[in-house]
């Protein structure tokens, strides 16, 4: 059975009330009688009720991280993998602890609000949203801070930590049109999404300025897997592209292998860029060149803003772009 305050004030020789006190930080306990508490505390492994202690201080010291999408693109997209250790590490540097919940669609979306409510955390920080995501439109009427990794498409209110996934896209998209590629293909994250809107509007923008018009036979949709980037690579060979920009390493990969098997070189026949600059894709026989974006930073610097406004709920809302750059390798011959 675990200990209670009771146990800890019996043991100690103390009351309930001074017990809470000590466990509280309250600096008004006499060091002698911190101490004492401290010690029992320690011998008997004593941990306080989290639940308990948030309703006495107002805090409990722990970040929740929503990622609503499938549990198993967690463990197969290693761009999660790098923003859980951001958002980690930027929450351990402040004495707080991440609850991770892996909010699946449908169901699970709508039990937000017990996360909202059940007084285990002071913040939310919301991963790879959809548009119109009802996790954000909760959020959005409760209390809780929040926060949004990728801005939203039509709050300005809503604090996000986010790259200028436009802005890099047209340069990836750019830079393969004056290598004096004529069929520029694109294979995009899904269009539900915003950063999947958002680079497909960047490869929009980059046909638009050098007057290219839009082929609908050389724009694939993707879900951002490996297998997804396969299936769309298929079906854009036959309008016979030169290059492609892929919205992510991982779906970059596929369309690779789809290129290998139709027998055509990379980048000879097909030069190919994609997008996040995730270890595996810089190693092998033929490096990726891809867009680099910070992610680790990027969950850093979401804890950071996310504790800021916990702490200081008057806060401006947080709009914090992050720096990208184009990475060359040998998928485009350099």
């Amino acid at each position: 059975m675990a200990l209670t305050l009771e146990d800890i004030a019996r043991r100690s020789g103390s009351s309930r009330s001074t017990v809470s006190r000590v466990i509280n930080g309250d600096p008004k306990v006499r060091d002698a009688t911190r101490e004492r508490i401290m010690k029992v505390i320690e011998e008997v492994n004593f941990q306080p009720n989290l639940a308990a202690r948030g309703l006495a201080v107002g805090r409990v010291s722990v970040v929740g991280l929503v990622i609503p999408i499938g549990v198993g693109t967690i463990f197969t997209d290693p761009f999660f993998p790098l923003l859980i250790q951001g958002v980690s590490n930027g929450c351990t540097a402040q004495d707080y602890s991440v609850m991770l919940w892996l909010a699946e669609p449908d169901y699970e979306r709508r039990m937000i609000t017990k996360m909202m409510y059940n007084g285990l955390v002071d913040g939310v920080i919301v991963a790879s949203t959809l548009i119109d995501d009802p996790i954000v439109e909760a959020l959005s009427t409760g209390k809780l801070p929040f926060l949004l990794i990728g801005r939203h498409p039509t709050n300005e209110k809503i604090s996000y930590v986010d790259i200028d996934n436009r802005k890099s896209a047209f340069e990836a998209v750019e830079y393969l049109l004056k290598m004096g590629r004529q069929r520029v293909a694109t294979i995009s994250g899904p269009r539900n999404m915003v950063a999947g809107q958002n680079r497909l509007q960047g490869y929009k923008d980059a046909l638009a300025r050098q007057e290219i018009l839009l082929d609908e036979a050389l724009m694939a949709e993707g879900d951002f897997t490996g297998e997804g980037g396969y299936r769309a690579m298929q079906s854009l060979l036959a309008a016979r592209p030169d290059a492609v920009f892929v919205a992510s390493d991982t779906m970059a990969w596929g369309a690779m292998q789809a290129i290998q098997e139709a027998k055509l070189r990379i980048p000879e026949d097909i030069a190919v860029i994609g997008f996040d600059d995730i270890a595996p894709g810089s190693r092998g026989a033929q490096a990726l060149s891809t867009v680099h974006q910070p992610i680790q930073e990027m969950g850093v610097k979401a804890a950071e803003a996310i504790i800021e406004m916990i702490l200081n709920p008057e806060v401006e809302p947080k709009k914090i772009v992050l720096e990208t750059g184009l990475v060359l390798r040998e998928t485009t011959g350099d």
